[in-house]
């Protein structure tokens, strides 16, 4: 396949046996945006964030959509496949263990971490999916061996996402085994300190 390097920024915490914190940011964003986030977790890990390898309108972005809310499946299947192999060849570079990711996502990159999910069930130790949507139409049935936590926040007043939708992700989520925590806030689709807070208590509840 004819894959693409990710630009990326890695944090190494110093110890080989550490978890990975894997940062995916929302559309417009870039590699940079989610890292104050991360220090609220904690300091014992290693930090990997990425910039999606596409770009809408000069917006970075992990995958192409045709329209507000509608992806473009097929190229979401390949760019997702494209990050598991760019994160695993990376994993050896940078000296980190592959089977010890989380991943922190927020929108756009919220849902290509939920491809991961899929395509790979076995892949991510845990997921943090701010503002997630289900991440293609038809979904399988699928199954993981690892029974990784995730947690999902969702606002009752954001335009983007329809509840009905969420709730059949988490469902399918719940079906295929994962340990699903999933927060609906008062609030649109902008993260929030409850948001923060919350997903906080949950990584510390699971990864410390």
């Amino acid at each position: 396949m004819n894959y693409e390097p990710l630009k990326y920024i890695y944090q190494p915490s110093g110890n080989p046996e550490a978890a990975t914190l894997l940062l995916l940011h929302g559309t417009g964003g870039d590699e940079r945006d989610l890292l104050p986030l991360a220090k609220n977790y904690g300091t014992h890990f290693n930090i990997l964030s990425l910039r999606g390898n596409v770009s809408e309108n000069g917006m970075p972005r992990f995958f192409k959509r045709l329209g507000m809310g509608i992806f473009d499946e097929k190229d979401l299947d390949f760019r997702t496949h494209e990050m598991v192999s760019f994160i695993r060849q990376l994993a050896e570079k940078e000296n980190f263990d592959p089977s010890k990711i989380i991943a922190l996502g927020y929108s756009n990159g919220a849902n290509i971490a939920g491809a991961t999910l899929v395509l790979y069930p076995d892949f991510l130790a845990g997921a943090i999916l701010f503002r997630p949507m289900k991440p293609f139409k038809a979904i399988s049935d699928w199954q993981t061996g690892t029974k990784a936590p995730v947690f999902i926040s969702t606002g009752k007043s954001d335009p983007t996402i329809r509840p009905e939708d969420t709730l059949e992700w988490v469902s399918l989520l719940e079906k295929a085994g994962f340990d699903l925590t999933h927060f609906e806030l008062n609030s649109g689709h902008n993260l929030t300190s409850q948001d923060l807070q919350l997903s906080v208590d949950w990584f510390k509840k699971h990864f410390v």
